[in-house]
């Protein structure tokens, strides 16, 4: 009963009369600060987290969770088909895959584009990556017809060069053949087998697939790799399986993690969410400072009112929950609002791709929002507690008044 009685007087409190119209407007403006501040977090938090998990999984679809790589530049890795057999063996590892890289140039019709090369083995890895984001073609295509081996490009390389689907290009490598005169560029026409696009502007800008043969052949390599890539069932386990993959590869090839391929991004993406935090909060601490100041003149307006509740025997503890109750309601009320309107948003803006980006300068084509609800509980969590301190100092204000000094010249 007593808690019904405090949330009563609270109510009340809160529906002020024309005589209290400044009161009334103050607590509006301290709602809504609250519900811009809270509705501001859920929306920031949504990009930063949009862009994390966009990029993470467009990196992760081009890279693998660990490589093993040569310490120093040489002539390449040569036992790798050993040495894969061994690495698929260690715990975590659901598939090790051959890659070779190499820089050249793809000519089409329209320009000629540098673009890297990656040589891959088919079947020794899983389906998904790049190789599962095909627009048009297929990976089986990569064996070639006509004479012609098969390759895959980006869907923006092959709109730069002018190049479509089984269309002939010319893939030139600066590389090439060694000759007198030093190397020459060696010149190969493949035919397009299949277009994929991951959505990250560089990936699909830059790179081509084809089979590990016609990479080497291209290259002028022997039946070596310069890279072995690892697909482990945990990504977060990457770096112990990075330790135990050097162990088996020995002292000539080092193993390196998606983390540490990607750790400044994901550094900045991390500095970003905590600035974030700090510098919307403040909006959140603005609101706070309203619902002090709403609850110091509500005191001073109920100076006669609390000193009648406690004449005829209204606790002190009461009179103080009264106020806290009073500012905690103000806050939850923000609250709820701030995020509604922010999961609104960002649901919308998302699913409608409201903010669009320069592919070219941002990698991504639009702002992604992925809102998360655990974000929203510390949100609404945190906007209570700042809520319920500002009510603090007022509401012992209040229970302080003695109720004879102020009824004595009513």
């Amino acid at each position: 009963m007593a808690a019904r009685f405090e949330f009563f007087v609270a109510r009340r409190y809160l529906k002020a009369k024309r005589k209290q119209a400044v009161i009334s407007v103050i607590t509006v403006i301290s709602v809504l600060g609250v519900a811009a501040g809270v509705m501001s977090l859920v929306v920031a938090l949504a990009i930063n987290n949009g862009f994390r998990n966009t990029l993470q999984r467009n990196l992760l679809s081009a890279t693998a969770d660990v490589i093993i790589l040569e310490k120093e530049p040489g002539y390449g890795i040569e036992n790798w088909r050993d040495l894969a057999v061994r690495l698929r063996k260690l715990p975590r590892v659901t598939s090790a895959a051959p890659g070779l890289y190499g820089a050249v140039f793809v000519s089409g019709p329209l320009q000629a584009e540098g673009a890297v090369l990656k040589g891959i083995e088919l079947g020794a890895r899983p389906p998904g990556g790049l190789l599962g984001r095909l627009k048009q073609g297929s990976v089986e295509g990569l064996k070639g017809t006509e004479g012609a081996p098969g390759i895959i490009l980006g869907s923006k390389l092959a709109e730069k060069t002018g190049m479509r689907l089984h269309s002939l290009v010319t893939v030139i490598s600066p590389q090439g053949n060694l000759t007198p005169l030093g190397p020459w560029p060696k010149t190969e026409r493949f035919r397009v087998a299949g277009l994929f696009e991951s959505g990250f502007y560089d990936i699909d800008s830059g790179w081509a697939f084809a089979r590990l043969e016609a990479a080497q052949r291209l290259l002028g390599l022997e039946d070596v790799v310069n890279a072995i890539e690892l697909k482990i069932d945990d990504l977060y386990r990457a770096p112990e399986v990075a330790r135990a993959a050097e162990q088996v590869a020995g002292p000539k090839l080092a193993a390196t993690t998606w983390m540490e391929q990607n750790r400044q991004i994901f550094n900045a993406l991390r500095m970003e969410k905590a600035v974030t935090w700090v510098t919307i909060g403040l909006i959140v601490l603005v609101a706070a400072l309203n619902i002090l100041i709403t609850l110091v003149m509500m005191v001073m307006e109920k100076y006669r009112d609390i000193a009648v509740l406690m004449s005829m025997g209204a606790r002190r503890e009461q009179i103080r929950r009264i106020f806290v109750v009073q500012g905690v309601l103000i806050g939850a009320v923000g609250t709820v609002i701030g995020l509604g309107a922010g999961y609104t948003l960002s649901y919308l803006a998302d699913h409608h791709h409201w903010i669009r980006l320069d592919e070219a300068v941002y990698a991504l084509s639009f702002v992604p929002f992925e809102p998360r609800w655990v974000d929203g509980v510390w949100i609404a969590a945190a906007a209570l507690l700042v809520s319920f301190l500002a009510t603090l100092y007022p509401a012992r204000s209040a229970a302080r008044i003695p109720p004879a000094e102020a009824l004595r010249y009513e």
